[in-house]
């Protein structure tokens, strides 16, 4: 069973950045197809950006440019680079890796742009 750990949350002002990250615990990190995904309070989760084990990246459409998803598989960590935060980022940001019909969730981390 794969266990996936973000960190790096927290309470940022608009136009700021925040770098999280995402640890997981099993061998086959580098099989994995990794993504980042958000649920804003009151909305559905939604996809921010994914990673796929061949180095393929899909962004979210407001995050384009802003936004930054690599991956370290020596420590088995995903990361999400984000910059020049909006109000509307504030949201439940979870990371998840896809295996064939295996798919893990972390527990969330909360980001919150606000001044």
């Amino acid at each position: 069973q794969e266990q996936l750990v973000e960190s790096g949350g927290g309470l940022v002002q608009p136009g700021g950045s925040l770098r999280l990250s995402c640890t997981a615990s099993a061998s086959v990190f580098s099989h994995y197809h990794m993504g980042w995904y958000r649920r804003a309070p009151g909305k559905q989760r939604e996809m921010v950006a994914l990673l796929t084990n061949s180095g393929s990246v899909t962004y979210k459409d407001s995050v384009q440019g802003r936004f930054s998803i690599t991956r370290d598989n020596a420590k088995k960590t995903l990361f999400l680079e984000m910059n020049s935060l909006k109000v509307e980022d504030t949201a439940v940001y979870y990371c998840n890796a896809l295996l064939g019909s295996l798919s893990y969730w972390g527990q969330g981390t909360q980001v919150t742009v606000s001044s």
